[in-house]
């Protein structure tokens, strides 16, 4: 467990590590990068550095936390990965039913996977379910995720590479949209992100735009219309407390 700076959580719990890129969003890995620091100082974890591996030690830890916290799952790794045996998913899962006062949030981009095992698994209300959709050419996600049996689903559209129009976000609760960041950040154009915006508003789904990105997303802010977007699924919080 730790404390995160990502503005849509409030810290990252990593049952698993490690993955492979399936798709370009991948390109420029945050997580893979991460790994290979941590490698470097010799953090146990990630002596397999960016291998895909579970950790038994860790399905512990939300029994520890003493208040309510929202929690990001995996973000240095992809839960659904094929490498992770559905019965470790299961026990994952096993600990987020049973801590159901606090919100954790998963995040794929193997949607087929998730549809194949999503019957296999327990959705309680605290476990909120989405799919990274970079580009249209993985919006098929969307539809993978929409026939689960998720309480809860939203999408990560970050890095946002391209254009999102005319998105179907029926059952989807939450839209994040946010620009690449690091050394070689491939630019967002910002009337992609206002037509997504418009269209979350058309459809009465929360949206959040979490950073422009570049090489010093600092700098870069995250201002949309001179304000910043926080918007949650609010009634999905107030079940989740």
């Amino acid at each position: 467990m730790a404390q995160s700076s990502i503005e849509w959580t409030e810290m990252t719990w990593n049952p698993t590590t490690g993955c492979t890129k399936i798709s370009t969003g991948c390109k420029f890995c945050y997580a893979e990068i991460m790994s290979k620091r941590l490698q470097a100082m010799g953090i146990e974890k990630y002596k397999d550095n960016f291998e895909v591996r579970t950790h038994e030690d860790s399905l512990s830890t939300p029994y520890t936390w003493k208040n309510s916290k929202v929690v990001f799952v995996n973000s240095m790794s992809d839960l659904f990965h094929k490498e992770i045996p559905l019965n470790f998913i299961k026990k994952v899962f096993e600990v987020m039913n049973e801590n159901p006062q606090h919100v954790f949030q998963v995040l794929t981009k193997r949607a087929d996977r998730l549809l194949e095992l999503h019957k296999e698994l327990k959705w309680s209300h605290n476990i909120w379910m989405g799919v990274s959709v970079e580009n249209e050419n993985v919006t098929s996600r969307i539809d993978y995720l929409r026939e689960t049996r998720a309480k809860v689903k939203f999408l990560s559209c970050e890095p946002l590479l391209g254009p999102l129009s005319n998105l179907n976000l029926t059952g989807i609760d939450w839209v994040i949209v946010g620009g690449e960041s690091g050394h070689k950040p491939r630019a967002m154009n910002i009337d992609w992100v206002l037509d997504i915006q418009q269209q979350c508003k058309d459809s009465d789904v929360a949206f959040f735009f979490k950073q422009w990105g570049g090489k010093n997303k600092k700098e870069s802010g995250r201002l949309l219309n001179g304000r910043t977007y926080d918007e949650m699924p609010e009634i999905l919080l107030q079940e989740s407390v």
